[in-house]
């Protein structure tokens, strides 16, 4: 596993190539943005008619970041469905596999702004998580310390052997991070988008994902809004 380790807060956590986040020391595993059911949401409202298979490629690569990380915990950072109908609709089958891997497990479903609430599948459904020093919730708050989020999808644009390329990524600075998004099919805000670059310190970089996690130092906004002054 090319998993990438680097401290935070005075603990190691691991990015994962499939943008998981591992604390092995509590034996917690992170993930942001699931979106179960996307193209079934998508279809219903009139839009393209996508492959309907990227809850299970979700799963799938859920399933693998389990198996080898053997988690106790598992902390799913909001949006893990697309919406409350998608969470209805996850088939018999689809259920079961899910509530196999929750199994022994504390799992905690934080919320986003697309999840439904509850839904019956077990587990912890929590506004926001604290496990010291961290606090785990869906949309970062300005003034937050240690704080663990996701909602934005975060991309970049990297040259790679002379052409450029798009990946998702996880940003970092002093203070926070920012997950990139688990899904199979969600998309992604460009870290230089001014609103990214107003809620990252001076001192951010970007995690950019691939079979080994590549850091870098974030892309700035060229409109420069009044960013945050890295605390020291």
């Amino acid at each position: 596993m090319n998993a990438l380790p680097f401290p935070f807060h005075g603990e190691t956590l691991h990015l994962m190539p499939s943008g998981a986040l591992a604390w092995p020391a509590r034996r917690l595993l992170c993930v942001a943005d699931l979106h179960l059911g996307k193209a079934d949401r998508i279809a219903r409202q009139g839009g393209p008619m996508l492959p309907p298979y990227e809850t299970v490629e979700t799963l799938d690569r859920l399933a693998d970041d389990i198996a080898a990380t053997n988690p106790a915990e598992v902390i799913c950072l909001g949006d893990s469905f697309d919406d409350l109908a998608a969470a209805q609709d996850l088939s018999e089958a689809l259920k079961a596999r899910l509530t196999r891997l929750m199994a022994g497990r504390r799992w905690i479903w934080v919320l986003g702004n697309h999840d439904p609430g509850p839904v019956d599948l077990g587990g912890t459904h929590l506004a926001d998580h604290t496990a010291a020093p961290f606090t785990f919730r869906h949309i970062a708050r300005d003034g937050a310390r240690a704080e663990i989020s996701g909602h934005y999808h975060p991309k970049a644009r990297i040259a790679l052997h002379g052409r450029k390329i798009t990946r998702r990524c996880l940003l970092m600075d002093d203070t926070r991070l920012i997950l990139p998004a688990y899904g199979a099919y969600t998309g992604g805000l460009f870290c230089d988008h001014p609103d990214l670059d107003r809620l990252m310190g001076d001192d951010a970089y970007a995690i950019v994902l691939g079979p080994v996690p590549l850091r870098l130092p974030m892309p700035r906004s060229s409109i420069r809004p009044a960013r945050r002054k890295s605390s020291t």
